[in-house]
């Protein structure tokens, strides 16, 4: 038997036994089945800023040893699906995701308003939850995808870990040059404006 999804801990082909996923992707996985099973009520609860709520709690249950990470991932979810019917995973870092922030005229480093936030976010010694909140704010207003949940939770959780250099990665990602078919796409759109100037 081969796993349905990666990371839901089905059994693998060699009778090993299954393995749990990882907890972060647990709360990925949990907070998608909100937005799944259109429990509004629990996300409404999410994107309030009492960390009392029930929700809150039941998002820290999921790895005692991160709770404050994990609660404050389950709000950026929260805001991210406000109204959504369909829940997104997302992907990449949050720098990656925030290179799709902006408009038709310049998004990510060609966007001064995704740039000073990106700048703000890089420069903060702890967590900085209301950057954050602005980037994901920013990624749904632009109808764009977020950054993976769980990989969210993980880097968060290890934002002062030194080694794994969480803001420099996210920095990294957020600068680096576009593929190559795009950048082939800008310069050949360059040239034929130039041609017909």
């Amino acid at each position: 038997m081969i796993a349905d999804t990666p990371g839901t801990g089905s059994a693998v082909a060699d009778g090993a036994e299954p393995r749990e996923p990882a907890r972060s992707q647990q709360l990925a996985q949990w907070l998608v089945g909100l937005v799944n099973n259109r429990d509004y009520g629990r996300l409404a609860e999410l994107r309030r800023p009492s960390v009392s709520e029930r929700a809150h709690i039941e998002a820290g249950w999921i790895d005692e040893g991160r709770r404050e990470v994990f609660e404050q991932v389950a709000f950026l979810f929260a805001v991210y699906h406000r109204g959504a019917a369909e829940p997104s995973w997302g992907y990449g870092s949050l720098g990656y995701a925030a290179r799709r922030i902006g408009s038709s005229i310049g998004r990510g480093p060609d966007d001064a308003g995704a740039s000073r936030l990106m700048d703000r976010i890089v420069a903060s010694r702890r967590p900085p939850q209301r950057h954050l909140q602005h980037a994901i704010a920013r990624l749904r207003s632009c109808g764009e995808p977020p950054p993976s949940w769980a990989r969210l939770a993980d880097d968060i959780a290890r934002w002062s870990d030194r080694q794994t250099r969480i803001r420099y990665r996210w920095a990294v990602d957020f600068h680096a040059p576009p593929p190559r078919a795009a950048r082939n796409t800008r310069t050949t759109t360059t040239t034929t404006k130039d041609t017909l100037t």
